[in-house]
């Protein structure tokens, strides 16, 4: 594998997916004896609650049988257990030397990447246009990057990274209103735009922090699914905190908060910002 010349620890929030107050979508009740289902998953997930989340996908794994969506949503609950297992130590690669449990988490990352990309190239090989496929084909290998270039500071996903810009082009040629792939294409530009040196960012295709912006706030303004609209959220918020614009984060912060009161993480953030404009 080719090796990237990226130095930037890229946190997506992930992001993983859109909703908030104001013409949103509620998740339906299900009744108390009703098995769990990937909902319960994305809702544990969205509330901060990444090991459960990360157990109760690959609980609903079906053996034989082929599940992006659930290898999706588990690879990115493991890489947000990496982050927050190793966030605020100084010297990462040192915290990662002490973390006993991070081997086996990245272990079962890299595991379950696999497991998606093959499934999501082996559909693409009998049906090169398959929306889903190439969705779910372009998200996975940025959760690889990710975790390459964030907790394990490594300079390597070139073949990632290209494979997930170009299935991501391919879905937004096809269908311009594809939320999700609208997120995880401003997250590129975003990230090459404001991270990478000027050589670098030519070399990785260009990037445009401004529309990257744009897109992603006309994302939470989709008409989307529950979590695909947390999803835009998420990373709305996510932007307008690197952008240092705190007001607009603290609005964001606020309706999801509503949606997912048990996220500690809004919670923190939201006090913060309180106890700062009291002083």
């Amino acid at each position: 594998m080719a090796r990237i010349c990226i130095v930037v620890a890229m946190c997506i929030a992930t992001v993983t997916i859109p909703m908030a107050s104001g013409g949103s979508q509620s998740v339906p009740d299900r009744a108390a004896f009703d098995p769990p289902t990937l909902t319960d998953a994305q809702s544990l997930f969205y509330n901060a609650r990444y090991e459960a989340a990360a157990a109760l996908a690959l609980s609903l794994r079906q053996p034989g049988a082929d599940d992006l969506a659930g290898d999706e949503l588990r690879t990115s609950a493991l890489l947000f257990q990496l982050k927050a297992l190793l966030e605020g130590h100084s010297g990462k690669e040192a915290a990662l030397a002490r973390c006993a449990t991070c081997p086996d988490l990245i272990a079962a990352f890299l595991a379950d990447i696999r497991r998606g990309q093959n499934a999501a190239r082996a559909a693409l090989r009998s049906s090169p246009d398959d929306e889903t496929a190439l969705f779910f084909l372009g998200k996975l290998d940025l959760n690889y990057v990710w975790l390459q270039l964030g907790p394990l500071r490594r300079k390597t996903g070139w073949d990632e990274y290209w494979e997930a810009r170009h299935s991501l082009d391919a879905v937004l040629a096809r269908n311009p209103r594809h939320v999700r792939a609208r997120v995880a294409r401003a997250w590129i530009d975003y990230i090459v735009d404001t991270k990478m040196p000027w050589g670098t960012r030519w070399v990785l295709g260009g990037g445009n922090r401004k529309q990257a912006l744009v897109d992603v706030r006309e994302a939470v303004q989709a008409d989307a699914d529950f979590f695909t609209h947390a999803e835009a959220e998420f990373a709305l918020w996510d932007m307008e905190v690197r952008e240092r614009n705190m007001a607009r984060a603290t609005d964001v912060a606020r309706r999801l908060a509503q949606d997912f009161p048990d996220n500690r993480e809004l919670a923190v953030f939201l006090e913060t910002r309180e106890a700062g404009r009291r002083q």
